[in-house]
């Protein structure tokens, strides 16, 4: 740990405070050890329960991980908030960015004309009693949905996809209760599972999604609730196929589980939608709009059985209350835009060209990757803080397997979205040379 900052209190209540303001303040960085139990005890003059508590206590919310022989460390992205500069590690000038997971910029949507629509629409204020989901939106949803196969018995909005999840899990589960997740799996659920208490069941992925035998194993461990990314799986890109959906259908059918299915990419996705709604009591199926149309348009539909609603909507009541519904008319109005959806269409063709032509440029050198769909592609490695590292040196940045995995082996993940048309082969060409390590110098990147 760094000598920089040193943790006080004597209280296991103080010294859990301490470890949350160093992280707030920057001076803890996420992955970065802190002292053993009894190293801090000692230092800090209390017993070793003491200081055991506090760690606990920061476990439960998300603060920290317990990392096995390598002791306690504070998380990747830990459920307290840094600054934004403490919390957002810089990109070197002349190092090309694709470990973000984000949409590119030029292939989303301009929403400023439709917002301008909509304001000019305006009817007046909103009030408390008029919130909620707007019944034009909802009809649009169910329609959208049924092209796909989901049925919508009742229909809510979330503000994102993460939104939805965090209230869905909230409403079923209690602190120590066990959810299957993917592994890997996306980073933002696991720290998410984290900061609520729960205790993750870590369900294998391969090319079709979840394996039968993982969520079985998964079920036969007590999980309470099953989330899965229906297509366009981060970090992976795998895309539930037909044969899987049948085969997890028919184990999950008359189980006492929730099903929660995300399709976080949506209409980017370039995969046919294979869902398993209804196939269980409980099922809520997640889909944003963020992907496709911005980050900055905070919502999705969510779909489900009428009591995994209700809970939701209950809860959403005594938050934020609803998705605003200038918001919703927003998306309503892109949504019946021509002209968007062919936006929307030539995005999914870039990045389907992209992700297509980096596996395939990685396979001719000999270097097994994974990108079905979505945004992203996964190269399994051997040493993760290597690879990352000489790929940084090679003049490109990409994240690191640690953020999704659970038990799964190492790997990186790539997001293809910033990468341009002649830029595949010499990316492919640095990461190879990484995971060979016969090159380390820049990369001679096209623009």
């Amino acid at each position: 740990m760094s000598a920089q900052y040193q943790i006080q209190g004597g209280t296991a209540a103080a010294i859990s405070a301490s470890v949350e303001a160093g992280v707030r303040r920057g001076r803890l960085a996420p992955g970065q050890g802190l002292p053993p139990v009894r190293e801090l005890a000692g230092r800090l003059g209390v017993g070793a329960g003491t200081v055991a508590a506090a760690y606990r206590s920061l476990r439960e919310r998300g603060v920290v991980e317990t990392a096995g022989r390598n002791g306690t460390r504070i998380r990747p992205r830990p459920s307290v908030a840094a600054s934004r500069l403490a919390r957002v590690p810089p990109v070197p000038p002349g190092v090309l960015d694709l470990s973000t997971g984000h949409p590119d910029p030029r292939l989303l949507p301009d929403p400023a004309r439709w917002l301008r629509a909509v304001a000019a629409e305006h009817t007046g204020p909103v009030s408390y009693a008029d919130g909620g989901v707007l019944p034009e939106l909802a009809e649009a949803a169910r329609r959208r949905l049924a092209t796909d196969g989901v049925p919508a018995p009742a229909l809510g909005v979330t503000a994102g996809a993460l939104d939805g999840l965090d209230r869905l899990l909230a409403a079923h589960l209690r602190p120590g209760d066990r959810v299957a997740v993917e592994d890997p799996g996306w980073a933002n659920l696991l720290d998410l599972v984290a900061a609520l208490g729960l205790t993750p069941v870590a369900v294998p992925v391969d090319a079709a999604g979840p394996t039968v035998d993982g969520v079985a194993r998964a079920l036969a461990a007590g999980a309470g609730a099953l989330v899965v990314t229906t297509r366009a799986h981060n970090p992976t890109g795998a895309s539930v196929g037909a044969a899987r959906a049948a085969a997890l259908r028919r184990l999950l059918r008359g189980q006492e589980i929730l099903v929660v299915e995300d399709d976080h990419a949506a209409e980017l996705a370039a995969a046919p939608l294979h869902p398993l709604a209804g196939a269980t009591g409980r099922w809520a199926y997640l889909r944003s709009v963020s992907k496709p149309y911005g980050p900055d348009l905070r919502l999705a539909v969510l779909a489900g059985d009428p009591a995994t609603l209700s809970r939701v909507e209950g809860r959403q009541r005594l938050g934020a209350g609803w998705v605003s519904t200038v918001l919703q008319r927003l998306v309503l109005r892109m949504w019946q835009e021509p002209a968007v959806a062919a936006t929307v269409a030539r995005a999914r063709q870039a990045y389907e060209q992209r992700r297509t032509g980096l596996v395939e440029a990685l396979g001719r050198r000999g270097v097994p990757a994974t990108g079905g769909s979505g945004l992203n592609v996964w190269v399994p490695v051997p040493d993760e803080t290597l690879a990352v590292t000489r790929l940084r040196e090679a003049g490109y940045a990409v994240a690191p397997g640690s953020l999704y995995r659970l038990a799964s082996g190492p790997g990186i993940r790539i997001t293809v979205g910033p990468v341009p048309r002649t830029g595949i082969e010499p990316l492919a060409e640095a990461v190879a040379a990484a995971l060979s390590g016969t090159g380390t110098g820049p990369a001679a990147r096209a623009t």
